[in-house]
């Protein structure tokens, strides 16, 4: 059930991160020659915080939220939160949980293992489910093709009848 703000509640998972998750982004913005700035930090580490998933409006109100009192340079721009959800996305950290055609959250998901989602359209609720044999299909296919599975994403969206 979604709480008192309409959020959907936590997607239960096991994390288990290998390494820092700065270090992750850190390593793959260098590969793309871009840097690891301080705004970049403060989204990044304001994605860890939450639980669970998060839509990119919602973590720009609270980001500038907290620095009201701050100088205008510490504010963080739209442009800036999106890029680096982009970015975040392409490292694997975070991934994109489709709504609807219009709507969009994500949540963060390196160190976890293959996620299987059902999200429920009419009520917002995200589930992750255990289905072994999407796994046991993503290792046949990668198999028979020469290659390592690392991990996939499956989503059912569905509406109660």
């Amino acid at each position: 059930m979604p709480d008192a703000n309409g959020n959907p509640p936590p997607i239960p998972t096991t994390l288990s991160i290998v390494e820092p998750l700065c270090s992750v982004f850190r390593r793959q913005l260098k590969a793309e020659g871009l840097k690891y700035t301080p705004e970049r930090a403060r989204i990044l580490d304001a994605i860890i915080e939450l639980d669970g998933p998060f839509e990119a409006d919602a973590l720009l109100d609270q980001l500038n939220a907290e620095g009201t009192d701050a100088p205008a340079d510490k504010r963080v721009s739209k442009a800036t939160v999106y890029r680096t959800i982009k970015l975040l996305e392409d490292a694997a950290i975070i991934q994109r949980i489709l709504f609807d055609r219009d709507q969009s959250r994500f949540q963060l998901v390196y160190g976890q293992s293959a996620n299987t989602l059902l999200v429920r359209s009419d009520t917002g609720e995200v589930e992750a489910i255990e289905a072994p044999e999407l796994i046991a299909l993503r290792d046949r296919l990668c198999r028979e093709r020469g290659l390592t599975p690392e991990g996939h994403r499956f989503q059912i969206v569905a509406r109660g009848s």
